[in-house]
């Protein structure tokens, strides 16, 4: 895969410093890139509504209790995580947290009563065992809710956060991403306690300025939109900084207002960028742009002021019937608008099996 996209971001290259339209459309089938590459990307679905998760009533049903009068709806998705059967969605107009039940086809919102009560929530994490941790901007907490839903504990009192804007969690470590003060709170998942913190105020290497979403991979890596910086850091377990992705700028690879972020199973980094309206995708060792979809517009898998990105393994089989017969899906990427008409752009990843699948090199892992 990864020689494949090298490729394809030096043709695009080639063609110029202005981002072309990489969408291939033929009916509601949009691919990434555009032929004659093999496509590595799908768009599939997008959610805005509960009828989108295909939520039906039968005659008899609307008989017996009536038709339903309203339908619950995604306003502002700023962030998104998700579990098996279930995808999680920071809504900032409600300022709840949505959940989208995959199997049930509903659109529910998070109870947050008394000591778990939400103000001003931008972030959200999702551990594999369903434990839910929402940083909180107006709390200035860290609140953490069970696999049942119920509300287990918060993090941070008194002058510990100034703006906890998002949380991610890895191992025994809780991560804070604390925009005011330009920097990383690590915290004792158990405790609560200060183990440490990543960056500081400054342009150089390692430092921050206003710090929007981090998130960590599968090793550990930690990974830091520094929004006014321009660039994403990326730190090993220990808070060393490794290497920066992006720059200021409007040309192929640079950011002009970088938001969330995801990191897949071999590594690759998307970063949603709402100034360009789409997701570009990096490669770890060399920091370079392989791939970018989504764009500005109207129609299939355009995107309207994208802020969260979230890549699913586990629930990718509930879009396998919007798949192209000769694509094979390896996993889902959310994105969340938060304006238009689409507020959550499905897309697969995977191969194309189709015609000149032979000329492409070796298949993804993952």
């Amino acid at each position: 895969m990864k020689n494949y996209l090298l490729a394809i971001s030096f043709f695009l290259f080639l063609s110029g410093c202005v981002l072309p339209p990489p969408v291939q459309e033929a009916g509601r089938v949009v691919f990434y890139p555009p032929p004659p590459q093999p496509p590595k990307l799908q768009f599939l679905h997008a959610i805005s509504v509960e009828t989108d998760l295909g939520a039906t009533r039968s005659a008899f049903q609307e008989f017996l209790l009536g038709k339903k009068q309203e339908e619950r709806s995604i306003g502002k998705p700023y962030d998104i995580a998700s579990s098996p059967g279930k995808i999680y969605i920071l809504d900032r107009s409600v300022r709840k947290l949505a959940i989208l039940n995959l199997s049930r086809r509903t659109i529910d919102y998070l109870p947050d009563p008394r000591l778990g009560a939400l103000t001003d929530p931008s972030g959200i994490w999702v551990t594999s065992d369903d434990f839910k941790y929402v940083a909180d901007m107006k709390r200035k907490q860290v609140v953490v809710f069970g696999p049942d839903n119920a509300y287990l504990k918060a993090y941070g009192d008194g002058d510990l956060f100034e703006k906890p804007v998002d949380v991610a969690v890895f191992g025994e470590r809780v991560y804070v991403c604390d925009m005011s003060r330009n920097r990383i709170v690590v915290l004792d998942k158990h405790t609560g306690e200060v183990k440490t913190t990543i960056g500081a105020a400054g342009t150089g290497p390692g430092e921050l300025q206003r710090p929007s979403h981090v998130a960590v991979d599968a090793k550990g890596h930690i990974f830091i939109n520094d929004a006014f910086n321009f660039r994403v850091q990326q730190f090993d377990p220990f808070g060393k900084f490794i290497r920066s992705y992006g720059f200021h700028g409007d040309n192929l690879g640079a950011f002009a207002r970088p938001k969330g972020l995801d990191i897949d199973r071999e590594g690759h980094l998307f970063v949603a960028d709402a100034a360009f309206e789409n997701v570009q995708i990096f490669d770890e060792k060399t920091a370079q742009l392989l791939l970018f979809f989504g764009g500005p517009g109207d129609g299939p898998g355009k995107m309207f002021l994208p802020a969260g990105v979230h890549i699913d393994y586990v629930n990718a089989g509930y879009f396998s019937r919007f798949v192209d017969k000769d694509f094979h899906l390896k996993f889902v990427v959310y994105v969340g608008n938060t304006f238009g008409p689409d507020r959550l752009n499905v897309y697969g990843f995977g191969e194309w099996a189709g015609e000149g699948a032979a000329a492409a090199p070796s298949k993804t892992g993952g």
